[in-house]
């Protein structure tokens, strides 16, 4: 099925085109009508023309017969088009025989999604929350879509801190040192070697020797670093586990990977012509990019040293996954700080013909996660909060709120209803904002019941799931004549046909919170549904029909919350 939407869209356009090529209808709901068209206010004042004159001449040109019982102009130029009733009647029987609730499977391409990326021998943090919720949305709505999605968490797993990690793993003793990632005490290791480095000059010594040995090959000391690494992996195995997103194992590739591709990054760019030497440094220099001084900024490729940096690093990763993995789709969901760095890591790969125009290459940005005094969020110690530490900390105040609710659930099954509320919780907050914007960390709020929470949407869910065990025997969807005769249902149905656009504009926006509010919009029709149409007492097809859009409902919202990567309890 083509959505509601996208169907008047595409007739309108004709319209809007008649009087101006290319002009945008700008289509939304309306509170007057099924939508509204908007874009004639913009058209009207690029024209100079009288808006309502303009919004009447589109109306005469568009061809809706067949969709809209109604197309009227109101207010200063607003286009008000209110459906058939037949024709929502029709999108709705259509939607509810498909499994995939009219989201068409897209043309397939591989997109790569670089989130997460946290560092070896040190535990994830509150700083690492929004990349990986973020990252994990899109990648699972990707999929959904129809898309090949190669994940990338590109952790950092080399460089000079290893030489003082390894040394730190040799005095403890391995079997010591496992224990204490075991225990996910990683920043005790972190810190204990970082404070011999600063205050040990033997240490610091073996430490410098340790770093040549590892970057030189040495057999042993790669199998010291393999256990730092494999024991980190384990530990943010268990963190994805316990937050419940998508990566595993085998989508960590660190930056060690790239190492044996740095020499050639660096060849190929100097045979491109474009690689200068800077005060000693092997740089790039973008054009575009400044310095506060108004100098040409360059990106360093291999320092004075000869080591390579970050760029190097990264311009290597970005060739390989359009090279190798054929990614039509790169993503960095990073935050705000690395933006100018990425820019000039893509314009350099465009400059040496490693990024193809065709290839869409974005960084996700998001901002900071504040705490109450609208500051970055701390402990009460002053120190960056665990993310362990964060989700526990909501797990407790959601099993409180289920005891506060009376919930009959008890022991376990209440400890797994909380864990799904705290993560909804944690999530859908992460999620339901511009992701450009901060947001403040408040967990009274977030784990709500009410209000636009993820709780809120779980709740929902299961005020839905309720009527089903109500009813007391098996129910199946069948073919259901639906009149939608109460305002109330039409509303209701208009809002399940909205998942496809909404999905799809998260997409294309690559912004979550789109099909956030959709769901939320979703909901709160669902309850003036569920206050103005009884379903259970109602008789025959009335019934009936009033069954299927609960159905309906409770699988879009099911839908959509797994896009987000949060359950949907049956029983709240």
């Amino acid at each position: 099925m083509v959505d509601t939407k996208t169907a008047l869209e595409i007739r309108l356009q004709s319209a809007f085109d008649a009087v101006e090529p290319g002009a945008d209808p700008v289509l939304r709901p309306s509170d007057h009508a099924d939508f509204q068209a908007n874009g004639a206010l913009a058209l009207a004042k690029r024209l100079g023309r009288h808006p309502r004159e303009l919004a009447e001449q589109i109306v005469g040109a568009a061809s809706l017969d067949d969709l809209c019982e109604k197309i009227e102009v109101s207010g200063p130029g607003f286009i008000n088009l209110t459906l058939l009733g037949s024709f929502v009647a029709a999108q709705l029987s259509t939607l509810a025989a498909d499994s995939r609730l009219g989201v068409g499977a897209a043309r397939t391409e591989n997109v790569v999604v670089d989130y997460s990326g946290p560092n070896v021998a040190k535990e994830m943090h509150v700083g690492h929350l929004r990349t990986t919720v973020i990252g994990d949305a899109l990648a699972r709505m990707y999929r959904f879509a129809g898309h090949t999605v190669i994940a990338r968490n590109h952790i950092g797993d080399w460089g000079t801190p290893f030489g003082m990690l390894i040394e730190h793993l040799l005095d403890l003793g391995e079997e010591q040192a496992i224990a204490t990632f075991s225990m996910g005490d990683l920043n005790t290791f972190y810190k204990e070697a970082r404070v011999k480095f600063d205050d040990d000059d033997a240490f610091k010594a073996r430490s410098r020797s340790r770093v040549v040995a590892l970057q030189g090959g040495d057999s042993e000391t790669l199998r010291l670093w393999r256990v730092l690494v494999d024991e980190s992996i384990s530990y943010f195995g268990e963190v994805y586990a316990k937050i419940d997103v998508t990566l595993v194992p085998g989508d960590v590739v660190g930056e060690s990977h790239y190492n044996e591709m740095l020499e050639g990054v660096i060849n190929d760019l100097a045979t491109a012509g474009l690689l200068v030497e800077s005060e000693g440094a092997q740089c790039v220099f973008p054009p575009g990019f400044q310095n506060r001084e108004g100098e040409p900024l360059p990106l360093i490729v291999r320092k004075r040293d000869d080591g390579f940096g970050y760029a190097a690093t990264d311009l290597a990763a970005l060739r390989e996954r359009v090279s190798v993995l054929h990614g039509d789709e790169l993503l960095y969901v990073v935050g705000a700080p690395q933006a100018q760095h990425l820019e000039m890591v893509f314009a350099v790969a465009r400059l040496a013909g490693w990024l193809p125009d065709g290839v869409r290459c974005e960084q996700v940005i998001f901002g900071n996660v504040l705490g109450p005094d609208h500051k970055m969020l701390k402990s009460r110690s002053g120190e960056t909060v665990k993310l362990v530490d964060l989700l526990d900390e909501a797990i407790e105040r959601a099993y409180v709120i289920l005891e506060e609710r009376g919930s009959q659930l008890d022991g376990e099954a209440r400890l797994h209803l909380a864990t799904q509320v705290a993560l909804a919780a944690i999530k859908y907050a992460d999620l339901s904002s511009e992701r450009q914007h901060d947001y403040v960390f408040d967990l009274e709020r977030m784990v709500a019941f009410e209000g636009d929470t993820g709780p809120y949407l779980q709740y929902a869910h299961a005020r839905v799931s309720s009527i089903f065990r109500r009813l007391g025997e098996p129910w199946q969807a069948r073919d259901v004549h639906f009149e939608l005769a109460e305002g109330a249902s039409r509303a209701l149905a208009l809002g399940l046909l909205g998942l496809p656009p909404a999905l799809s504009s998260s997409l294309s926006s690559l912004q979550p919170h789109r099909l956030c509010t959709y769901l939320f919009d979703l909901a709160q029709r669902f309850t003036s549904f569920y206050d103005a149409c009884p379903v259970l007492s109602a008789e025959g097809a009335l019934r009936e029909e009033r069954l299927a859009l609960c159905d309906l409902t409770a699988r879009t919202l099911r839908l959509g919350l797994d896009l987000l990567g949060i359950d949907a309890p049956d029983q709240m």
